[in-house]
Formats: C-alpha cells, sequence, structure tokens
C-alpha cells in the first residue's frame, strides 16, 4: 500500500511540474500529424477527409487575429458586426481555396528547424519536403489562446498568408466598398503548387 501510494505521489508530482500546455512547434506538430493522418487514410471518402481537415483547421487556426491583421488600420474603424461579418466570410474563402487543394497532397512530410518566442506569439520554422527531395521553408506564426497555440499567419517561401490578402482588401475598403459586400476570392490564387 505504501509503495502505491508513494508511485500515485511521484506521478502527481512529474504532472504537476509538467508544462500546462505545449510548446508552439509540440503544437504545431500535433495539428500537422492531425492533418497527415488524415489524408493518408485510404479508407474515408474524399467528402469526410474534407469535413475532418476542416475540423483540425478550425481548432488550429485563430481566424478572427488572421482577419484583423489582413484588414490593418481598417479594422478599427469597422463595427463589431462587421467585423464578426468579415471574419467569417474571410473564414469562408480561406477554407474554399485552401481546404479545396488539399487533394493536391502527395506525401509531403514537415521537418521542424527552429522556433522564437516573443510572449504569447511565435514563430515556427519548417520545410516542407516533397517526395521528390525538395525542400520548401514555410514559417507558421502563432498566438497563445488561454493554453492553445493557434496559427494565424502562414508564410511559405517567405511570402505571408496576411500580406498577400492585406494588400487586396486594402485595395477594396480605399476603392469604397466594404470589405465584407465584396466578393472575397482571391484576385490571383496563389502560386506554389503547395500553399
Amino acid at each position: 500500500m505504501k509503495a502505491t501510494l508513494t508511485t500515485a505521489a511521484a506521478v502527481l508530482l512529474l504532472l504537476a511540474a509538467a508544462p500546462a500546455s505545449a510548446g508552439p512547434t509540440d503544437q504545431l506538430r500535433e495539428y500537422t500529424e492531425q492533418v497527415i493522418k488524415v489524408l493518408d487514410d485510404p479508407a474515408l471518402a474524399r467528402q469526410d477527409r474534407r469535413a475532418a481537415v476542416r475540423k483540425i483547421a478550425h481548432e488550429a487556426f485563430d481566424v478572427t487575429e488572421t482577419a484583423k491583421r489582413v484588414l490593418a488600420r481598417h479594422w478599427q474603424a469597422r463595427t463589431p458586426a462587421e467585423r464578426e461579418e468579415f471574419t467569417q466570410l474571410f473564414a469562408d474563402l480561406l477554407e474554399r481555396t485552401y481546404i479545396a487543394r488539399m487533394d493536391e497532397y502527395g506525401g509531403e512530410r514537415i521537418r521542424y528547424v527552429g522556433e522564437s518566442l516573443d510572449r504569447d506569439l511565435a514563430a515556427v520554422r519548417a520545410r516542407i519536403v516533397t517526395r521528390a527531395g525538395t525542400e520548401v521553408p514555410v514559417e507558421s506564426r502563432m498566438v497563445l489562446r488561454g493554453e492553445r497555440w493557434l496559427i494565424y499567419d502562414v508564410l511559405i517561401e517567405n511570402v505571408s498568408l496576411i500580406a498577400n490578402y492585406r494588400s487586396q482588401f486594402d485595395r477594396i475598403v480605399r476603392t469604397g466598398s466594404h470589405p465584407s459586400q465584396a466578393t472575397l476570392g482571391p484576385s490571383r490564387p496563389p502560386t506554389h503548387p503547395l500553399q
């Protein structure tokens, strides 16, 4: 009985000493492994695969933070209702643009190469390794929300998702139409096959 209590106490101490949340690289690795597992599952129908990836994306991304950074200086001028509307439309745009392209997945793998932290912000650097052995640099920018690190921007070959959309929506806002009233769609689709 004494040995069991000692073991239980040791386990509790180890759990108490463990960090409450995973670090940004560990969190990103968890999200990535979940997506790859779904994409590699031959038993899943295309529709089920997309639904599973969509669910992971909802857990992994801070779409509100992304939308806020995309609108940049125009965010503050928007009412809460306009912000909410834009965020939802922007989330739909990202889903149409990126989730729809998951059929292009060809067995690429991720190699994590480093991370940098600045309080509640982090950048995780990685390389996408194609089947041909080509390495594509990718950086995920993350923000700490509670105990989870969420992605708010992705840079592929130093091209930022936020910067790409920011220039487009800045032009829309400056020409007088509200961003949520415009057709939210990229004026030019991403050019890199892994984007």
